[in-house]
């Protein structure tokens, strides 16, 4: 068994996150959750650390599953750390093309890049950190897709 990297913004974590990280913690020894920044994406609801916080908050009881954070590229990343085997969570065939292009340009910056991709639940393939931040926003029910104390954690950054 070997050690895994599951990059993401995880700006909230979802439930078709951990349904990915809780299944590829169980094929790998060990998982590393890896928070990063995104600057194609806006401004971020919560800072790396809030982000952090809150998932291993959420894996607290998943021994192999580590938290850690990096800005800069995933490539860059797998390079000094020598994990070089990423995990990418896909919903729909839009998420594959995105994440086929991106698997393709990180192996051809640095060779020994694999990228394993897990389907998610089709219960949430349809479910985004954004789409649960704009319900959130406007007053709807986030329950279903985060869990609660991810939900309070959505609800505070509102209030302020």
């Amino acid at each position: 068994m070997s050690t895994a990297v599951y990059p993401g913004t995880f700006d909230p974590i979802t439930y078709g996150h951990i349904d990915v990280a809780e299944r590829a913690a169980k094929v790998f020894s060990e998982l590393i959750i890896l928070v990063m920044n995104n600057r194609a994406k806006a401004q971020t609801m919560f800072s790396v650390e809030e982000r952090v916080s809150m998932i291993r908050n959420v894996f607290s009881n998943i021994p192999n599953i580590r938290i850690s954070s990096y800005h800069g590229l995933l490539v860059d990343y797998a390079r000094s750390t020598g994990h070089n085997v990423i995990i990418r969570g896909l919903r729909a065939v839009s998420d594959f093309e995105y994440e086929m292009t991106m698997a393709a340009a990180n192996r051809r910056m640095y060779d020994p890049f694999d990228t394993f991709f897990l389907m998610t639940d089709t219960k949430y393939s349809f479910i985004s950190s954004s789409l649960v931040k704009e319900i959130a926003v406007n007053g709807g029910k986030i329950d279903p897709w985060v869990p609660e104390s991810v939900k309070w954690e959505i609800l505070k950054k509102i209030e302020n």
